[in-house]
């Protein structure tokens, strides 16, 4: 794995760490509008880089299916819609602004709760990067340098205001900043390790790239359809959250156009 790959991963989890940062030189938390601007621009980054990044490829890497080269992407995406679904009811966690945790019973601090509901939604996003860059190794998903990068810059774009989302509520929940802000960053450590189980695992079955490349963006899309999306909806002036969406989807298109 050479360097270049290395810090494609470690981009993302920088993103995470300077957002959770802002605990050090921010009120305790967020407004209701920044935080639903800041989770609707987040939600759009991950729908275009699902498009633009993972299931477009996944499609040309199958180009030689002729009329059922869709069959790849579309089948690993309901593995990654099913495997996230699975996750959700086996791991207990707290959206934001709920009161009510999901998954089986915990005796878990709301703290940790909360730390977990975002390392969540981050297992698809590592396993994105993860995914690309194996494609970009392996010479076999139509997968340029720049695009990788531009996949990482876009994951760790989005994954700053996230990390702000996280450390600022733990803030406020009475947590000192450090141990928000490690709160907040370490959400984001399954990101680089998951994109490195990713390239190991796709480096030895090429062949099941379109697959991994399909349940990537699966297992994102359901972390925006059933968290983000009603984070950025709840409350007055929801059309702050749309507007944000429509701001960070066209920023990922832009950006993976662009660079890809």
């Amino acid at each position: 794995m050479n360097w270049a790959v290395i810090w494609g991963l470690l981009i993302p989890f920088a993103g995470t760490a300077l957002g959770s940062a802002c605990v050090f030189f921010m009120r305790r938390t967020l407004r209701d509008g920044v935080q639903r601007g800041l989770t609707g621009f987040a939600a759009g980054v991950m729908v275009a880089a699902s498009v633009w990044s993972l299931l477009i490829p996944a499609m040309e890497q199958a180009a030689d299916m002729g009329t059922w080269a869709f069959a790849p992407a579309a089948a690993g995406f309901w593995l990654g819609v099913l495997f996230l679904l699975a996750l959700d009811h086996i791991i207990p966690h707290l959206h934001l602004n709920c009161d009510k945790a999901e998954g089986p019973c915990s005796r878990l601090q709301r703290s940790t709760m909360m730390v977990l509901a975002v390392t969540l939604h981050n297992i698809p996003e590592g396993m994105a990067v993860g995914v690309v860059y194996a494609g970009l190794l392996t010479n076999s998903a139509h997968i340029t340098v720049t695009g990788a990068l531009a996949l990482s810059l876009g994951i760790a774009v989005q994954n700053f205001p996230e990390g702000a989302i996280i450390s600022m509520p733990l803030r406020a929940e009475g947590m000192s900043k450090r141990r928000a802000f490690a709160g907040g960053m370490l959400s984001g450590i399954v990101e680089p390790l998951g994109a490195a189980l990713t390239i190991l695992a796709a480096g030895i079955v090429v062949p099941a790239l379109p697959y991994l490349l399909g349940f990537a963006a699966g297992a994102m899309l359901y972390v925006v359809v059933e968290e983000l999306i009603p984070e950025m909806s709840q409350g007055e002036h929801s059309n702050i959250g749309v507007l944000a969406f429509s701001a960070g989807f066209t920023f990922m298109m832009m950006l993976d156009v662009a660079l890809g």
